[in-house]
């Protein structure tokens, strides 16, 4: 007996679906339900956005968005990010739902549950859209992956530890100091 494999659900289906929590992702057609964060997880998330917007206060380039937000990247993929910023050039964008097509900025906080998602699928959809930037932050090892997908979406431009700075492109004269990130 020949089986065959269910089709791709596309976003307008995925719209129908009522509203969580639970919250879902579709990634590459297929739905995904994720758990809650733990706290560290949410603390890292706070500290990043916090972050940002205070840099873009002093400096209203764009804006900084925090999960549960929807981004829309393809008829297949509607994702949920944990913090994105979109520039005001690109501005746009912005949905009633959240987001419809590439953020300039999308930061994944890894989780036992989704990280295999976050480093693979999503990460090559991500640059496969238009997202220019990818940081990947790793809670257990306590580093971020930067990744520059126009310039590559398999390798990080650089990975940063708590003693270390990283800068970013998008956010001209600002040093993001690592240990800030993982703060408690």
């Amino acid at each position: 007996m020949q089986t065959t494999a269910p089709r791709p659900l596309t976003v307008n289906e995925f719209r129908e679906l009522p509203m969580g929590p639970p919250y879902y992702q579709l990634i590459e057609g297929d739905l995904y339900m994720s758990p809650t964060p733990n706290f560290f997880h949410q603390s890292i998330v706070l500290n990043i956005a916090v972050f940002l917007q205070n840099f873009l206060e002093k400096n209203p380039i764009g804006k900084v968005v925090v999960s549960p937000s929807d981004v829309e990247l393809s008829d297949l993929n509607v994702y949920m990010p944990d913090v994105y910023y979109v520039s005001n050039a690109r501005k746009h964008i912005f949905t009633t739902q959240g987001a419809s097509g590439a953020p300039d900025l999308v930061v994944e906080v890894l989780s036992p549950g989704t990280a295999k998602y976050d480093k693979g699928a999503k990460r090559q959809v991500y640059a496969r859209t238009g997202v220019k930037e990818l940081w990947l932050v790793d809670p257990a090892e306590k580093q971020v992956s930067v990744y520059r997908l126009q310039e590559s979406s398999d390798e990080p431009r650089g990975v940063f530890g708590l003693r270390q700075k990283f800068t970013s492109p998008l956010f001209p004269k600002l040093t993001i100091p690592v240990a800030k990130i993982f703060q408690q």
